[in-house]
């Protein structure tokens, strides 16, 4: 159906809502109401003139000019609303001035509608490190190294949380994790944490196997054992 009609279906059930208020007209008019203003959103987008928007924001980013650069990637994202990566440019507008949960719901929306790219998950992380939260971004820096395992912000924005970490939090989080449960039940792997414990000397001649040095590189990240 047409705008037009729809309009004109609207006042008709108005005028009737006026004379005569019942539950049924009123849900017609809610209907009416959310299907006139999906049109009019619609209506709005225009990839073409994002990408414009786009650009300029880009350009009020580069000289710094961060409330500008937001209104642009703003009018971008109306006019084009599933377009991942405009997300992430405003929520590092967001970052730039310390709008930490914009940035946050910004990064989200990233992630939502592209689960695969891996800037939306620094811009996440990055905001709840701000935001004080160090083990739910080291959650996310850890999606982001599956991603892309060559990270390095990814990689060392994760060893920087779990530093951070209380040892308790951290524990709980390692137990509950897979890749180190399936570590710790495996009984090659038991047996040289059990050497480790008599003779540390003897890890370094395990490290020379390269598997070995994985498990436990995860395993010191983990926070589960340190050695020097």
């Amino acid at each position: 159906m047409k705008q037009e009609k729809y309009t004109d279906a609207l006042i008709h059930f108005q005028k009737a809502l006026s004379e005569h208020r019942t539950q049924d007209v009123a849900n017609k008019v809610k209907e009416v109401e959310h299907i006139l203003k999906e049109q009019e959103r619609l209506s709005f987008i225009n990839p073409e003139i994002s990408q414009q928007e786009k650009a300029k924001g880009n350009e009020q980013f580069q000289k710094g000019k961060y409330p500008e650069a937001i209104k642009h990637y703003t009018e971008a994202i109306k006019r084009n609303p599933e377009e991942a990566k405009l997300f992430s440019n405003r929520a590092a507008c967001y970052t730039k001035l310390l709008e930490f949960n914009l940035a946050l719901k910004d990064s989200e929306d990233c992630i939502r509608l592209d689960p695969d790219f891996v800037k939306g998950y620094l811009r996440k992380a990055g905001s709840l490190v701000a935001l004080k939260d160090p083990e739910g971004a080291s959650k996310v820096y850890r999606k982001a190294m599956e991603i892309s395992p060559d990270s390095k912000e990814a990689i060392d924005g994760y060893r920087k949380c779990i530093a951070q970490e209380d040892p308790e939090s951290m524990r709980k989080r390692a137990m509950n994790d897979p890749e180190v449960q399936a570590i710790l039940g495996d009984p090659a792997m038991q047996m040289i944490l059990q050497q480790m414990q008599k003779d540390p000397k003897a890890l370094q001649e395990h490290l020379k196997n390269p598997e070995v040095a994985k498990k436990m590189e995860k395993l010191m990240e983990s926070g589960l054992i340190a050695f020097r």
